[in-house]
C-alpha cells in the first residue's frame, strides 16, 4: 500500500483548496483505492474536512508552541481547531530557503512527537554533495537526523534530494534505490520519495524496492493530475 502525499507549498486558495479536497474525496470514495493519502494545504487553507478514513490533510508547518508571540507563525491552537494532527518537518526550502537549522528541526520534531502527531520527516542532499558521491551523500543525509527519535510511532521518512525538487531533473531508479536502501537498512519507517515525481513517472519510482510512495509537489497540484497519480500507484 502506497503512501502519496502532495505538498501545496504556496499555491492554491482556500476556496480552490477546498475544491481540490472535495474532489479527491470523491474519488476515493467511488474507487477501490487502498492508497494513504495526505494533502499539506497552505496554513490560510486548512479546514474541518470531513474526509474518508484513509484520506489525511495536514500541516506543510507550524512552530514548537500552542500560542504565543510568534509573528507569522502558527501553532497547536490553531491546528487544533481544525483537528490538524499530521505535519511535515525538515522539507528542504525550510531548510535551505527559510534557514531552519538542525537544532530548530530538532526541536519542532520533539515538540509534535510529544503531541502523537504523524510527522513526515524530510531529509536530501544538494548537488554538491550528491557529485561526491553516494558515500557523501549518506553521510550528509544521516547529519539530518541529528536529535531526532527515529524510533518514533508516528514517523514517516521523505528522501528528497535537492537538485531533483522543482527541477523536472528527476534522480535515476539507481540513485533511489541506493539512498532508500542505506537509510532502511538503519531505520525501519515508511519512506518516501520526491523530487520531479509526475504521473508518467510515479507508478516506476513507487515501484522500486524500498519505495513506499511519494511526496510531490508541482505534479500533484492539479487535481486531475493528482488522481492519476494516486489510479496509477493505486495497487503498488
Amino acid at each position: 500500500m502506497a503512501i502519496i502525499a502532495s505538498n501545496f507549498k504556496t499555491n492554491h486558495t482556500r476556496k480552490s483548496t477546498a475544491s481540490f479536497v472535495n474532489e479527491v474525496n470523491e474519488f476515493l470514495k467511488t474507487n477501490e483505492i487502498s492508497s494513504d493519502v495526505y494533502i499539506f494545504p497552505t496554513s490560510t487553507s486548512l479546514d474541518s474536512f470531513d474526509t474518508v478514513s484513509t484520506f489525511t490533510i495536514g500541516a506543510q508547518n507550524a512552530y514548537a508552541t500552542a500560542k504565543g508571540s510568534f509573528t507569522g507563525e502558527i501553532g497547536t491552537t490553531q491546528l487544533d481547531e481544525f483537528s490538524i494532527k499530521t505535519i511535515l518537518i525538515g522539507h528542504s526550502e525550510r531548510r535551505h530557503v527559510l534557514g531552519e537549522s538542525q537544532e530548530e528541526i530538532a526541536k519542532k520534531f520533539a515538540f509534535y512527537s510529544e503531541l502523537g502527531y504523524k510527522i513526515i520527516y524530510c531529509i536530501g542532499e544538494p548537488l554538491e554533495v550528491k557529485e561526491q558521491g553516494l558515500e557523501k551523500t549518506l553521510e550528509y543525509v544521516y547529519e539530518q537526523f541529528e536529535g531526532i527519535d527515529t524510533n518514533y510511532e508516528n514517523l514517516v521518512l521523505a528522501y528528497e534530494p535537492v537538485w531533483a525538487i522543482g527541477t523536472g531533473v528527476t534522480a535515476t531508479n539507481d540513485d533511489i534505490t541506493n539512498v532508500h536502501s542505506a537509510i532502511k537498512s538503519k531505520i525501519e519507517k515508511p519512506l518516501l520519495y520526491g523530487g520531479s515525481v509526475k504521473v508518467a513517472n510515479v507508478r516506476e519510482i513507487c515501484q522500486l524496492d524500498g519505495v513506499d510512495g511519494a511526496l510531490i509537489g508541482t505534479a500533484s497540484w492539479i487535481v486531475e493530475d493528482f488522481k492519476q497519480i494516486i489510479e496509477n500507484t493505486k495497487d503498488v
